[in-house]
């Protein structure tokens, strides 16, 4: 016998996602200021998309087996909250550490860290929303998560300047290292994130295995696969092509002189097309149940409806990664008219980021109780296409707008997008997906984030120094371009999806 998960009201709503807050703290510490701390350490903005691809990569390694496991965890905190717990716990331990870095590669191994834990917490807080609510309440559950990461972010994001024009705290640093309030921004930071998981992890009960099993109707998970993952034997046809393709990046790079954070990208590819062959070769052998060859058959078994969703993904965080990348040195040189990371009016144009990236985050949180209304009027689908060309317009007009009060329309624009992202997607996901299996497809999800993130990191070193040397803002065209190739994309996703 099914029954439908009970209906949670407004606090009910809250504690699910409050924890999501924290995180959020610690990404929009980390968006806003790492490239800022890279830079104050020595960094050439040239070699700031490389030193980036921490993020990315630890995503793609660290969230499908996170949501694996988590899908097979049960104890005494359940199932989804001991990951919670446990990133928070090592996410502020980063945040502590990064901005006393004394070095680079020091700071570059805490950005690893930060990124690994942070997503560690994060990647079952998507799944916990299916676990706790029914199918019919999962886009209000989401956009109640999207509504507590824009107001976490504008916490994050403006932390350095209401550090420094609330409590004159000293925005640059002897020698030009990372400024008093940077520091203090991330310790705040850190306290604010582990707090906030806390909350959740103890306000909040998980259903029991037997509960879950007798929901799993009402989930609404029309294309659901089966429960156990199919053997991933059939990929390896395709595993000497993907090695090929990595060998080929790799040649490419030695021939013609590419960038070295290239050679990362080919080396991806190979290292998954070996993947593939160890996969079938272990099922082969009668192992079907070891981590690898799950994760790899649930990812050749993807309903149809997350396949389509995977592509406009794909294309979405690809031109979010450049903005995040590329914002700090486009509005200190083109609205504050400098380069020099040490001097007043370079600090004083990376805190104006911190105002723009709080507007973008802001306005998603606003944003984010409008789309149950409008995706009720118009569809999740078509509510979905509006805010990715809504994106599109903003970042388009970095190229056309140097005043830094006039690029907080831009960020308008960008919130609107990025509410739209942060909940359309993943309740349109949610209803596609088995229950028993949430939190792996959460993660494998979420290579159709990182990956692309991974290639701007590998590759937009080199285009912007062989194509716009010297000019960073041609870096929000390509943004805009491609984030319009993603509300094309959305048209393939079905109406009713």
């Amino acid at each position: 016998m099914t029954r439908e998960k009970p209906r949670q009201g407004f606090w009910g709503l809250w504690n699910i996602s409050f924890g999501f807050f924290g995180i959020q703290i610690g990404f929009a510490l980390q968006n806003a200021n790492v490239s800022r701390i890279f830079q104050s350490l020595g960094t050439s903005v040239d070699d700031l998309a490389f030193l980036w691809i921490a993020a990315p990569l630890t995503g793609l390694l660290v969230q499908p087996v996170i949501g694996h496991y988590s899908d097979r965890t049960w104890g005494r905190l359940g199932r989804r909250r001991p990951y919670f717990l446990g990133g928070a716990v090592l996410a502020t331990i980063a945040l502590l550490g990064m901005p006393n870095a004394p070095v680079l590669w020091v700071a570059a191994a805490l950005l690893w860290m930060l990124d690994g834990s942070l997503n560690v917490a994060m990647e079952p807080f998507r799944a916990f929303v299916g676990d706790m609510l029914g199918s019919r309440q999962r886009t209000a559950g989401y956009a109640f998560q999207t509504g507590f990461i824009g107001a976490g972010a504008v916490i994050g994001s403006l932390a350095p300047l209401i550090l420094t024009d609330i409590f004159h705290v000293a925005n640059t640093a002897a020698g030009g290292g990372i400024p008093p309030s940077v520091r203090y921004g991330f310790y705040l930071g850190a306290a604010a994130l582990f707090c906030a998981v806390l909350w959740t992890v103890l306000t909040t009960k998980e259903y029991s295995p037997d509960e879950m099993a007798a929901f799993e109707q009402d989930d609404g998970a029309v294309e659901a696969g089966p429960a156990i993952a199919a053997p991933a034997g059939s990929g390896a046809r395709l595993a000497p092509v993907w090695i090929a393709l990595g060998a080929i990046v790799i040649a490419a790079v030695a021939r013609f002189g590419l960038d070295k954070p290239v050679y990362l990208l080919g080396a991806g590819l190979i290292a998954f097309g070996i993947a593939l062959l160890v996969s079938a070769a272990l099922v082969r052998s009668g192992r079907e149940s070891n981590v690898l060859s799950q994760i790899v058959g649930d990812l050749a078994s993807m309903p149809q409806t997350m396949k389509r969703l995977a592509l406009v993904q794909f294309f979405t965080w690809s031109a979010l990664f450049i903005m995040w990348i590329y914002t700090t040195p486009i509005v200190t040189q083109r609205a504050f008219g400098t380069t020099d990371t040490a001097s007043a009016a370079y600090n004083d144009g990376a805190n104006w980021v911190g105002v723009l990236f709080a507007v973008y985050n802001g306005v998603a949180t606003v944003w984010a109780f409008v789309m149950p209304w409008l995706a009720g009027r118009i569809g999740r689908r078509n509510a979905h296409i509006l805010g990715l060309l809504s994106g599109a317009a903003g970042f388009g007009s970095f190229l056309v707008l140097r005043d830094p009060h006039a690029l907080i329309g831009s960020m308008v624009l960008i919130g609107i997008a990025w509410s739209s992202i942060l909940t359309m997607p993943y309740a349109m996901l949610s209803n596609a997906l088995p229950q028993a299996k949430l939190g792996v497809y959460m993660g494998l999800f979420n290579i159709f984030i990182v990956l692309p993130q991974l290639i701007v990191s590998s590759v937009m070193g080199q285009v912007m120094r062989t194509v716009f040397p010297g000019d960073p803002v041609w870096a929000m065209l390509i943004a805009a371009g491609v984030m319009g190739v993603a509300a094309l994309a959305m048209l393939r996703v079905p109406r009713d999806a």
